[in-house]
């Protein structure tokens, strides 16, 4: 194998790893998408569920005898 031979050899190997390293960082990034989106509407009811519960305890304070 002559050395131009094997310089084409690489930039073909080049390429392939380059596509796949493209199409990996795609799916990665669209996943992160989804868990992000997933963190967020957690988070968001998780908020709302504990501001009405201290909306119950701060309403039943008066009710309490000690």
């Amino acid at each position: 194998m002559n050395i131009t031979q094997c310089m084409a050899h690489r930039r073909k190997d080049g390429v392939r790893m380059g596509e796949k390293v493209y199409k990996t960082m795609g799916c990665t990034g669209a996943w992160n998408i989804v868990l992000g989106v997933i963190v967020m509407v957690v988070g968001v009811a998780a908020g709302v569920m504990l501001i009405v519960s201290g909306g119950k305890l701060l309403a039943d304070k008066s009710k309490v005898l000690f």
